[in-house]
């Protein structure tokens, strides 16, 4: 695969990311009653449902800044990873698996992404010189 096609499925990825966090985190903050009875039948409590609305759009904003903040989008990538999985128990246990079945989407489509991602930027780990 090229940069080209990386680039593209990568941004298209970022966008759709953005979409879906960013009306979940907006939902989040605003009180949206669907939002927010399924997150309290899920059994958290109110100002959790705040935070995750703040972490949510503050996370959407480091990933659409190109080409900057790259140790801090694996940080965002880390969260909403954490956000679909416990999404995804949470639904299986208290609603049941059909309930889910946006996790599972939502997760192949971070995953996706996350991998263009890495294709597009290299971590270069390297050993800090010690004296």
């Amino acid at each position: 695969m090229n940069t080209k096609t990386a680039k593209a499925i990568y941004w298209t990825g970022v966008i759709l990311t953005s979409l879906w966090f960013g009306a979940s985190g907006f939902f989040e903050l605003t009180g949206n009653p669907i939002v927010w009875d399924i997150t309290v039948k899920l059994g958290y409590p109110a100002y959790f449902i705040y935070v995750l609305g703040v972490a949510k759009l503050s996370g959407i904003t480091v990933l659409l800044i190109p080409n900057k903040l790259l140790r801090l989008k694996e940080w965002v990538f880390a969260g909403i990873f954490f956000d679909i999985i416990f999404a995804f128990a949470s639904k299986v246990s208290v609603i049941g698996l059909a309930a889910a079945g946006d996790a599972v989407i939502a997760f192949i489509m971070v995953s996706v992404t996350y991998a263009m991602f890495r294709k597009l930027y290299h971590a270069n780990y390297q050993k800090v010189a010690t004296s």
